[in-house]
């Protein structure tokens, strides 16, 4: 029998370098996955729709959330297309991971040793906000330095709150690509050093590849149960 189909959703941009790279992470997947149909999608901005398309898919689906952290996305969007199919099932979202945080660390600089601010997203849904304090446990448990989170919406601290608070940190982007968010914490941090989003700067990373992987890995075995 054929493996079910991968529907990578992400939330989607308008910005063309941040859409670019996560089509590459999508492409990088379906090689990853060569028995696999790998089919990409989105909640709002980039078209296809994803609930309209997983309506579309014959047979088996696993949707495998492009998203950082639990959220309304997660819970309300991707769990209601679910829950309108018998053969689909929702993977957990790609963080908190120990594999994000070897890419986090990675795009820190190298001669930096103070605190690092974990620049999030944000979101109300308090799913959320465990998700980012166990990111930011994970990544202090990587680089053995204080890490504080920063909140781009939603939550406080806001970014420029942290920046206060901490002026000799090192601000790490939380986020996958490009887009509004990375654009907000430019302009709120034009005085300090800023990493990369994830997909940002190079190749996909293989970790983020493998990460996806294992999470439709994991969700297709859940299908039936």
């Amino acid at each position: 029998m054929p493996r079910p189909t991968l529907l990578a959703v992400s939330h989607g941009t308008s910005d063309a370098e941040g859409a670019r790279t996560i089509a590459e992470l999508v492409d990088r997947v379906a090689e990853a996955l060569p028995d696999v149909t790998v089919t990409a999608a989105f909640v709002d901005v980039q078209q296809p729709d994803a609930k309209e398309l997983a309506l579309e898919i014959e047979g088996p689906v696993v949707i495998v959330p492009l998203l950082l952290s639990s959220g309304f996305h997660v819970h309300h969007d991707l769990h209601g297309i679910a829950g309108k199919r018998s053969d689909a099932v929702v993977a957990d979202p790609m963080g908190p991971d120990p594999r994000l945080a070897d890419v986090l660390a990675q795009r820190l600089p190298p001669a930096s040793d103070g605190p690092v601010i974990l620049a999030v997203a944000g979101s109300r849904d308090p799913r959320s906000l465990t998700d980012a304090e166990g990111m930011a446990a994970l990544l202090k448990d990587r680089i053995g330095r204080d890490v504080e989170l920063a909140y781009l919406a939603a939550r406080q601290p806001d970014l420029p709150t942290a920046l206060t608070n901490h002026p000799d940190a090192v601000v790490s982007i939380y986020l996958l690509a490009r887009g509004y968010f990375f654009d907000l914490a430019e302009r709120q941090a034009t005085d300090r050093t800023i990493t990369l989003p994830l997909l940002d700067g190079g190749p996909v990373p293989q970790a983020l590849i493998d990460l996806v992987v294992s999470r439709y890995v994991d969700a297709e075995a859940r299908l039936g149960d």
